[in-house]
């Protein structure tokens, strides 16, 4: 064998070797929008109203979703006032679904996903929402908040837009307004998209919660004398 294809024969063996590694690593930085969903019947869920709201919540079970209408003074502060329909979890999830409308009883009014301890009031969770519509809010302008609360009982925070100003970095899109949420270990990242294909982080948040948790929809009108109503459908759970 002549040099040049001894060299040559030791770049595709070197070629070879290294493919399966370089696959690898491939997969490993794939997109948080390479992903595949298999759809989570609506009778699955069941539904609780946290915090005795004076309206109670009711949830309408469709082929393709779910209805929930609530009152509740808010999910804020140290006790939460909503309508949850959830399913038990333990450990890793990537739960999504397509909020199609939700209507505006206050600027505050709020739906979304959540993982949350227990059905006390002032549990603590993770809660990644949306807003009835765009409109300027505390550090917001637009549809999207992740909020949490940390330590059980106490007040509850969030995790805003980078800006607050100019046009909304998440906004709302009804009926095509996307949301997810996943859990890696202690691990809660929220993602927003417009077409449940192609997904942008919203942030990812660390909060040491138990492996068994209740997830799922949540709704709160935020007005105790004026119910809201949300309409959830394609839920889906993710396999990366």
């Amino acid at each position: 064998m002549n040099k040049k294809n001894y060299i040559y024969s030791i770049v595709i063996l070197a070629f070879v070797i290294a493919a399966p590694v370089l696959s690898a690593q491939s997969k490993q930085k794939s997109p948080s929008n390479s992903v595949s969903g298999k759809a989570i019947l609506p009778t699955a869920f069941k539904h609780i109203d946290i915090g005795n709201p004076a309206i109670a919540g009711t949830v309408k079970i469709l082929t393709d979703g779910l209805d929930i209408m609530a009152g509740g003074a808010d999910i804020w502060g140290p006790k939460d006032e909503f309508s949850f329909a959830y399913i038990e979890c333990s450990g890793d999830f990537d739960l999504a679904a397509r909020i199609e409308s939700l209507t505006a009883a206050n600027l505050y009014t709020k739906a979304g996903l959540m993982a949350r301890e227990d059905m006390t009031p002032g549990s603590r969770h993770i809660f990644f929402q949306v807003f009835p519509n765009n409109n300027p809010r505390n550090n917001n302008n637009g549809g999207f908040e992740f909020q949490y609360r940390r330590v059980k009982d106490s007040l509850m925070k969030a995790v805003y837009p980078k800006s607050s100003a100019g046009t909304p970095e998440f906004p709302v899109a009804y009926p095509d307004t996307w949301i997810r949420l996943q859990r890696t270990g202690n691990n809660f990242t929220g993602f927003y998209s417009t077409d449940g294909k192609r997904w942008k982080a919203y942030t990812t948040y660390t909060l040491v919660l138990p492996s068994k948790i209740y997830l799922g929809l949540a709704v709160t009108s935020h007005e105790t004398a004026k119910p809201a109503s949300a309409k959830f459908r394609n839920i889906e759970e993710y396999k990366q």
